[in-house]
């Protein structure tokens, strides 16, 4: 089972707001506001545009309720698409928020003096709406009135947080909205998008901490902290601090209670990081090399790829011929290497690739992708050279022949 993120429910809400920031682009959050900002492209589409955007926004609210429930929940990371709420909050708030778009483009257009009424009222009762409809999907009682008072008082005075939040992320979509016509519309749509998306996800994802912190007075129970527990993440945080203390009188009792438990299920980074310090503090050199191994492996099975890379730069600071020990491992890994613009290490993974397996079928990509990053380096271009010539004998039938004859006639050229 995954590791559970898990946000403690006495985190001090200020703590909570500072974070806040980040978390619409951590996790799942990322990769959902950017489809939904790219989405909103089908606005343009003739005929069915307004449909299509509809459709986008009914979405984007949905999404803003999951990540609502996910925090109050006491979830660290944002959701998976669809893993919290329903289509019912979706639509619900999708509704209430074209009212409030319609009721301040008629006091725009007919009482002009009441648009700033509108704005502040509807800054006062949309935490209450946007909460009752996430939790209860009822959008008749999240327009009641008394429902409304109902929720302030729960809250009491905090109520004012996610009602200046309101308020500043009006005040924000304003402005982006301004600076989006400075711009071409194909680039200023998903741009803007990003933006409203954005802000969005982090008011909803900072109501929510606003309920997880005071779960106890609404009657709720958080479903992390017990899905925690079930996994048996509380008691690795137990075992990392036993050892922790075992380790300043018995360091190999602490290594061998660390290394029973890597032997099990998958374990959390701290359990990997302490066995890995207690080695490097008994000079276990060889040791660290097969955790490395075992930890960029798991790594990689997680999903955890930049984690991977940490973990195999430090092998290499141990071993500068070390590389992971499977062939699809070594080569995601340098292909994200290059993307990330650390062409040291990808280069090693790159040439590590061709040495280990050269009869590989993937063999000729990642020596070209050595060879490309070291002909970009004036100096070390005869390497590359070197490197294509052996590439080019080995797999003369290979359907990147023609890449390395290319590669091999720009940098001859260029020598």
């Amino acid at each position: 089972m995954p590791r559970v993120e898990v946000v403690p429910a006495d985190t001090p809400l200020g703590e909570r707001l500072l974070a806040g920031f980040g978390y619409p682009l951590r996790g799942a959050g990322l990769a959902t506001c950017t489809a939904l900002a790219l989405a909103h492209y089908a606005a343009l589409l003739p005929g069915i545009g307004m449909l299509a955007n509809l459709l986008v926004w009914a979405a984007t609210w949905r999404y803003a309720a999951d990540c609502l429930l996910h925090t109050a929940n006491g979830y660290a990371l944002p959701p998976e698409v669809g893993s919290d709420g329903n289509s019912a909050s979706g639509w619900g708030l999708t509704i209430v928020h074209l009212l409030l778009v319609a009721l301040c483009v008629l006091a725009v257009a007919f009482f002009p003096d009441a648009l700033w009424t509108v704005l502040v009222v509807a800054a006062m009762v949309l935490p209450a709406v946007d909460m009752s409809l996430a939790f209860d999907g009822n959008l008749l009682l999240a327009l009641n009135p008394l429902n409304w008072m109902r929720v302030i008082n729960r809250f009491g005075v905090v109520y004012l947080v996610p009602v200046t939040i309101n308020l500043l992320l009006g005040l924000l979509i304003v402005l982006a909205s301004l600076t989006s016509t400075l711009l071409p519309r194909v680039l200023a749509v998903p741009l803007f998008a990003f933006a409203y998306t954005w802000l969005i996800v982090l008011a909803f994802h900072l109501m929510g901490a606003l309920v997880h912190q005071y779960h106890a007075r609404l009657g709720l129970e958080p479903e992390a902290p017990k899905l925690a527990r079930a996994s048996g993440q509380d008691a690795d945080c137990q075992l990392v601090e036993e050892a922790r203390t075992l380790a300043g009188s018995d360091p190999v009792a602490a290594l061998h209670r660390l290394a029973d438990r890597l032997r099990q299920h998958a374990a959390p980074a701290p359990v990997h990081q302490l066995y890995r310090e207690l080695l490097r503090r008994q000079g276990l050199r060889d040791d660290l090399l097969v955790h490395g191994q075992i930890w960029i492996a798991a790594l990689i099975a997680q999903n955890e790829a930049r984690r991977a890379l940490g973990v195999l730069q430090e092998c290499c600071g141990i071993d500068p011929a070390f590389v992971p020990d499977d062939p699809r491992t070594c080569g995601e890994l340098a292909d994200l290497a290059e993307r990330l613009g650390m062409t040291r290490l990808a280069i090693h993974l790159g040439r590590g690739y061709v040495a280990h397996w050269p009869r590989d079928p993937q063999a000729p990509h990642y020596g070209l992708l050595a060879a490309r990053l070291l002909g970009a380096q004036h100096e070390r271009r005869a390497e590359a050279l070197v490197l294509l010539e052996r590439l080019a004998a080995a797999w003369p039938d290979h359907p990147r022949h023609g890449d390395i004859a290319t590669l091999q006639r720009q940098l001859a050229g260029a020598a």
